[in-house]
């Protein structure tokens, strides 16, 4: 399958998107100067070509009470029991991420809870979960950065020049 290349105005496009997924074809057209038709086009060409899989809801988890967040590093009895331990992760809603790693720890999550005894909490059933040999827990005290949009400025970049 050929590469698809994306000009300014697809970058455009994905800025404007990246900023709120929910901005309207038409409004995005109209900064463009560019039909709402040609918005829609792109966007699925995007979407078929596998670079727009979907959008997202951001939330503010503090408002919803869930702003502690905490990093467990999980350590295997044996690696062959990775993809069993995930399937036990995947059931508790408030391990948010988890990542197959190589180094320290076999799987590394992110947690997010309402306080310090619920995170206990989560983080006991992970040390429950058979083939889990121990647990390493870091406490995020601030998510200072979580910004998606520099990112795709460098990819930008880096596919014009």
């Amino acid at each position: 399958m050929a590469k698809f290349k994306l000009d300014d105005t697809d970058h455009k496009i994905l800025d404007m998107l990246i900023d709120n997924t929910r901005t309207p074809f038409t409004d995005i057209a109209k900064k463009l100067l560019i039909s709402a038709g040609t918005v829609h086009v792109r966007v699925k060409k995007m979407e078929e070509a596998g670079i727009i899989t979907g959008s997202s809801l951001s939330l503010d988890y503090k408002k919803l009470g869930y702003a502690f967040i905490a990093y467990v590093g999980i350590y295997l009895e044996k690696t062959s029991q990775t993809q069993f331990v995930l399937n036990r992760i995947n059931e508790i809603p408030y391990v948010t991420v988890a990542h197959v790693t190589t180094g320290k720890f076999n799987l590394f999550c992110k947690i997010r809870a309402k306080d310090t005894d619920h995170a206990k909490n989560v983080i006991f059933q992970l040390d429950d979960i058979d083939g889990v040999y121990r647990t390493e827990t870091m406490i995020s005290l601030e998510e200072s950065l979580n910004d998606k949009k520099r990112l795709m400025k460098s990819i930008f970049d880096e596919m014009t020049s």
